[in-house]
């Protein structure tokens, strides 16, 4: 009885998602409900980490670019030497698109958290939902700028052929199908009526 009890507080702790008002609906509403919780930090971090860090082009692992820095790694030293990246347009683009993207994600999520607790029962999350679509529309043509105009992005005294996408680039391009999905989840999710 203490354990059916504990597992309907949860139920109205998270908001009671969907599903009929037994135990058993209430515990799944909670695994649903803890997955797209995770699945969106799981997200916002790699989304995050994308933007910020160092890798989005890589020659031989000793020089690479990002949305921000050229950097060449000096082996006398053994630091990083980096210098901004020559500002163009199509790489100002994919900053401003890449920065929008973590922006609504962010406010995706703290509008859904608000909306756990205020929002009236049967409620629809249309404006998280909204939110994570367009933050995984803005990283995928973020992305698709960086592919296609990458000899306009990239340094112009280096050989593109001897580079390679790092791994920050593959990020941009996993969050954008992680986004979509999530945005997806949130337009279907239900808060639960009684």
């Amino acid at each position: 009885m203490r354990q059916s009890r504990s597992t309907e507080e949860m139920g109205v702790l998270l908001g009671k998602f969907g599903g009929t008002h037994n135990t058993k609906g209430s515990l799944e509403m909670a695994y649903l409900l803890m997955f797209v919780i995770l699945l969106h930090l799981i997200t916002l971090a790699m989304l995050f980490i994308a933007t910020m860090e160092k890798s989005w082009w890589v020659w031989d692992g000793m020089e690479n670019s990002d949305l921000w820095y050229n950097c060449r790694f000096d082996n006398f030293t053994g630091t990083w030497l980096c210098a901004s990246s020559k500002e163009t347009e199509w790489l100002q683009a994919v900053q401003v698109l890449m920065i929008i993207s973590v922006v609504f994600s962010s406010v995706s999520f703290l509008v859904f958290l608000g909306q756990l607790f205020t929002m009236s029962k049967g409620g629809l999350f249309y404006f998280t939902g909204l939110c994570q679509v367009f933050a995984g529309l803005t990283a995928f043509t973020a992305a698709l700028i960086y592919t296609l105009h990458k000899k306009e992005i990239l340094p112009d005294s280096r050989d593109l052929t001897t580079g390679h996408f790092g791994y920050c680039f593959i990020l941009a391009w996993v969050c954008v199908p992680l986004l979509l999905c999530s945005g997806v989840i949130y337009l279907h999710l239900r808060k639960k009526k009684k």
